[in-house]
Parts: C-alpha cells; sequence; structure tokens
C-alpha cells in the first residue's frame, strides 16, 4: 500500500515513522517532509499553501491513501477535491474543518450544540469588540479567529492590554495580517487537557489524553507558542472522566457537525480547561496536534495505517486500539528567539547520541539535510521524545537525549511534566 503524509512537522515525522511499521505498506512519501523525514519516507517537494500544488502531487504519486497532517490543505478545501475524484483520504473537509479555522463558528457551534465552553462574544469589528468588553471579568482571553500557528490566544490581565490585543489583531500589527473577527472569552480556570479522537464520521474513538506546555518558558510564563513540550500518563484522567467526555464533548461534536451537513472524517483534538465546575471546550483543531502527536505515537501498539484506513471506509466501530501502559514525555528543542525572530542554517549535533538513549525517538519538526549534515531550519527544530514505565522515567530519558544534542541559540524547557510531578 503507497501513502501519501502531507506536512513538514515533528507531526509529520511522527505520523510517517508509525505509518512506516505497517508490513502492508509499500511505499511512504511525504511532502514536502523534512530533513529528519526522509530517513524514513521518500520526500517530494510541493508548496503547502498552494491547492493545485498539492493536487499535483497526489495526481503524479497516485497513493492508496493521503494523509494530511497540517491544517492549512484543510482550510484550502485540499480533502474535498480529492473526495470529489473519489480519492481516499483520512482529514476533514473545508466546512468540518471550520470547527478550527473560524474560532467564531467553532463557539457558536458548541453553542447550538451545548457542548461547555466559557462564555464569549464574537466581534466582526474593532469597536464592537471594544464595546463587548465590559461583559467580562479581568482577566480576559482574545482570540484571533482565523488560524494563527498557536499564536492567536492572547490572555490579557487589564483592560488596557485587551484593548491593544483586539487594535493590534484587527490592523495585522500582531499576526501580520488583519483579521476580520475576535472572539473575547471569559478567563477559565483549570489545568488545560489535549483530549484526540479519531472518528469516521459516525463513531469515535479516543487516543490517550495528553498535557501540551503552551508557554514558552518555565513555569508556564512568556507568550504562547506552537508547543514547547508535552506528556502522558495512564492516570491523567480515568475511566469515569474519559467516557463524560467522549459523551458530553466528542460524540457529540461529530454528530453536531454531521448534523450541519458536514461528516467529519479524521481526527479531533479538544483543547479542554479541567475546571471547577467540569470539562470545557476551549478550542478545537481538526487535525493531530503538535507536539501531542509524538507523545501519543511513541505508546500506539496498534497499526496506524490500519486505523487510519478504518476511519476513511467507515468502518472504526470494527478497530480496537492498543496502547503501552506507562507514560511518555516530549520536549520541543525550538532555535533562539522563537516565537519571534529567529536564525536558521545552524548545525546540528549530537543526533545519533541521542537516538541511542533506550525508549528515545528524536522527531525533526524544522530541520533540512545539506551535504550530510542537518541544519535548522524553522522555529521548532526537534521534538525529543521517549516512552516508559512512569513519567519520571520517561522525561529522565528525554531530557538525557536532549542534553547531548546542540546548535546554535537552542532552547528548549527544563520543566516539562512539573504540574504532575508536582501532584506525586
Amino acid at each position: 500500500m503507497k501513502v501519501l503524509v502531507i506536512g513538514a512537522g515533528g507531526r509529520e515525522h511522527a505520523l510517517v515513522w508509525s505509518l512506516h511499521k505497517s508490513a502492508r505498506l509499500t511505499e511512504i512519501i511525504c511532502a514536502p517532509g523534512n530533513g529528519g523525514i526522509a530517513s524514513v519516507a521518500r520526500c517530494v517537494p510541493a508548496k503547502q499553501k498552494d491547492l493545485n500544488d498539492l493536487l499535483r502531487v497526489v495526481n503524479e504519486e497516485k497513493p492508496d491513501l493521503t494523509v494530511v497532517g497540517p491544517e492549512l490543505p484543510l482550510s484550502l478545501g485540499f480533502v474535498d477535491e480529492l473526495r470529489r475524484r473519489g480519492l481516499p483520504v483520512f482529514g476533514p473537509t473545508r466546512a468540518a474543518a471550520m470547527l478550527e479555522t473560524s474560532k467564531a463558528f467553532a463557539k457558536r457551534f458548541m453553542q447550538r450544540h451545548k457542548i461547555p465552553t466559557a462564555s464569549f462574544a464574537a466581534c466582526s469589528a474593532r469597536q464592537e469588540a471594544l464595546d463587548s468588553l465590559h461583559l467580562f471579568h479581568l482577566p480576559v482571553v482574545i482570540k484571533a479567529d482565523g488560524l494563527a500557528s498557536g499564536k492567536g490566544v492572547l490572555i490579557c490581565e487589564t483592560k488596557r492590554e485587551a484593548e491593544e490585543a483586539i487594535a493590534g489583531l484587527f490592523s495585522g500589527k500582531l499576526l501580520g495580517s488583519a483579521e476580520t473577527a475576535v472572539v473575547i472569552e471569559e478567563y477559565l480556570r483549570g489545568e488545560e487537557l489535549s483530549f484526540l479522537l479519531l472518528s469516521d464520521g459516525k463513531h469515535v474513538t479516543p487516543l490517550i489524553p495528553a498535557q501540551d506546555h503552551k508557554r514558552l518558558g518555565e513555569g508556564d510564563t512568556g507568550p504562547n507558542t506552537g508547543g514547547m513540550g508535552v506528556y502522558t500518563t495512564d492516570s491523567m484522567v480515568d475511566d469515569r472522566m474519559r467516557e463524560w467526555i467522549l459523551h458530553h464533548v466528542a460524540q457529540r461534536t461529530i454528530d453536531g457537525i454531521a448534523a450541519e451537513d458536514a461528516p467529519f472524517v479524521g481526527v479531533l483534538y479538544c483543547g479542554l480547561m479541567m475546571t471547577a465546575r467540569g470539562p470545557m471546550v476551549l478550542e478545537y483543531n481538526t487535525r493531530f496536534g503538535d507536539p501531542e502527536t509524538q507523545a501519543i505515537l511513541v505508546r500506539l501498539e496498534s497499526e496506524l495505517l490500519d486505523v487510519l484506513e478504518a476511519c476513511v471506509e467507515g468502518r472504526l466501530n470494527e478497530m480496537e486500539m492498543r496502547w503501552k501502559p506507562g507514560a511518555s514525555a516530549c520536549v520541543v528543542a525550538a532555535s533562539g528567539g522563537y516565537p519571534g525572530s529567529y536564525t536558521t542554517g545552524n548545525r546540528i549535533s549530537g543526533l545519533e547520541d541521542a537516538a541511542r538513549v533506550p525508549g528515545v525517538e528524536v522527531f525533526h519538526a524544522g530541520t533540512s539535510l545539506v551535504e550530510g549534515n542537518y541544519i535548522t531550519s524553522g522555529g521548532r527544530v526537534l521534538a525529543v521524545t521517549a516512552a516508559a514505565e512512569s513519567l519520571e522515567a520517561a522525561l529522565h530519558r528525554a531530557y538525557e537525549a536532549m542534553a547531548g544534542i546542540h546548535f546554535e541559540g537552542i532552547y528548549y524547557r527544563r520543566d516539562i511534566g512539573h504540574r504532575a510531578l508536582q501532584r506525586r
């Protein structure tokens, strides 16, 4: 079976790595891929922002299954075009992906389908947003409506900060392009939980839950990023809570979007805040999270290819997913200056030694292979991931491997999993 994976980051490296284990796989291609992915897949050039170029790759390669990693191709209607041609593809349509591509749509959707979430105001003009601020207690959350690579959420402690955030989003000063809408949201307190599930449009199957670390700095300080690290444990969510989330959030979302004539086939990421009032949805992503995917897939014992194919064929209810017991941890190595401006082209050393640490996989996020050397080519460069019998052991392995990796300006958080460790 020939499989094409769309994307170029750490998530896609983990997907390719996991899919590569299948005995049914005859060839795996990644478009465009990166330096690390090239060691397990054939990488082909592709412009992820160009729908026609992505379709060109599919036409040339003729895969038996296409797996979409990032959100941008979904927003362009890539899946719609493949389905129109009768080609098997894992990922939601453009209409279903609006759960991620428009925060305002997602909030109104949750309101319509009685899915627990924070109070909000969706505003399509700057003055409307400023006038709506008085409806909320401080601190308040201001969100860009559209895709923002994990950088469109601003927690504002004062009214002035909120006013500046609104002005910056509508003017384009904050994200580089002007937003046509923003969402103002009640600030929720609690611990965040990444709850991912697979869907074939009707049935749902949960993946193991994870906890992401969005803030750049240790102690959860500094600006939001695409994710600086993540961990999973068997005790993160008990069976009763898992069933509650599946019933009141996951299945209700899949049923709701199907009722709106946009059946969801793919992976749904529910970003939850575990509050004193119960779990509440912060956001949806309509694709595998990054770096959650890395930490989740190192614990997957089932064949990923079989499960994704079952989703596409509408028979997910026939599948049973098996997981390694214990825990996993993923630590992201970023370029100095990320999530702001940063330099690229720095040589990376120590990768071979890091890969020798038992239970460790080094997934490449922003690397290129130039004349036999790996060099940095992105903000998030590597995702050093380990599985073990306990969280402490997984973290020890990940940090042991990370300690041997070097490139100019390397930065990584040294407190991944700190909340879980404090409770022990």
